[in-house]
This record gives C-alpha cells, structure tokens and sequence, in this order.
C-alpha cells in the first residue's frame, strides 16, 4: 500500500483567509490536479485529511462543503487521478477532539482504513500543525510552500518535525516521489540482472 495523505486548502487549493466557502471559491492550484494524477497513475492511494471549522463557525454547511468536494473529484479525474477518501474535521479548537489537526486521530483513521504502514505514508501540508499531525500518528511529514507554506516555514521553521521535507509545491512533491520510485525500480532491475 503506498498512501499519501494531503492537506487540501493550500495544498491542493487556494487557501482564503475568511475560509473557502463554496465551490465557486474553491479553486485549484497551479499543477495540483496534474499531480495527484501523476501519483495515482503510479499506484499511490490518495486521501485528505482536512480541517473544516467553517462548519462549526457556521461559515458553510455541510452541502456546500460537500459540493467543493464534488467539484475537487470532478477536476482530479478529469486529469486522471483519484482521491480515495476525505477524512474532515468539522470541528473548532474549542471542542477539543481527537480529529482536529494538530492531534492526529483523524490520521490514524485513514491510516487504518487503508491498512497502511505510518512509516510508509507521507503526509503533506502548509502548515505547522499538518506536519505535526502527520509526525503524532508515525508518518512522513512534509511541509509544501504554497498556502500558508512559506508563512509555517518562516515562522515555525526551529519547530518542524524532525525529518520534515519541504517542497516548493505539490507538483515538486510528486516529481520527487516518481523520480524515487524510478530509481528504486533501476536499482532493483540492476539488482536482479
């Protein structure tokens, strides 16, 4: 199983100070869909794990939510990819559950939904408290610059989990993990031969 578990606003859409609220608001980045088709195309699982507490603000309903997920699908196979699942935390901070990143429950549920290695799996996010998620539940942290990315870095750079990888973006991530896999599969023919 090769999972990879992505943060979505920042990361696979435009970020919005006063939160993404419906799908006309939610827009993909530049190469974001190009590159989760790439790593579907390679055999990775893809789920997001999304914090939402526009619900529990009561910025959006759960409908409109579910339509920007509808229009994500939608757009990522229209480039040829999959996203397998969407874990969301409706949450605010003062309700303090298991599912809102930075704790890592929501995570662990992917996790064990896919049956899936922490060790394996990388996790990808533009801020402190998704890396931090994803290094609570055993996981690959990475941080990418686009959203609030360069911001987390920046400020937060001396608190990143150890072993965090920081990518320019989304696509960059992809293209480092297809250039690995390429090498793997080199070294393992050159092994064999």
């Amino acid at each position: 199983m090769k999972l990879i578990i992505l943060d979505r606003d920042g990361v696979i859409n435009q970020d919005r100070d006063d939160f993404v609220k419906s799908a006309d608001e939610w827009v993909p980045l530049d190469g974001s869909m190009d590159a989760i088709a790439f790593l579907t195309q390679a055999g990775y699982t893809i789920a997001v794990a999304t914090n939402q507490s526009g619900i529990g603000r009561g910025f959006f309903t759960m409908q409109q939510l579910n339509e920007m997920h509808a229009k994500m699908h939608k757009l990522v196979r229209q480039a040829g990819g999959e996203i397998d699942g969407i874990w969301f935390c409706p949450h605010t901070a003062a309700a303090e559950c298991n599912c809102r990143k930075p704790q890592s429950g929501m995570v662990e549920d992917i996790l064990a939904r896919f049956n899936a290695k922490a060790a394996d799996t990388y996790m990808a996010g533009d801020s402190l408290r998704d890396v931090q998620a994803a290094a609570g539940a055993g996981c690959r942290p990475v941080l990418v610059l686009s959203g609030k990315g360069k911001k987390t870095l920046a400020e937060s750079a001396d608190r990143l989990p150890q072993g965090t990888q920081v990518f320019d973006n989304l696509s960059a991530f992809a293209q480092y993990l297809m250039e690995r896999q390429r090498q793997n599969e080199e070294a393992g023919h050159a092994a064999g031969a």
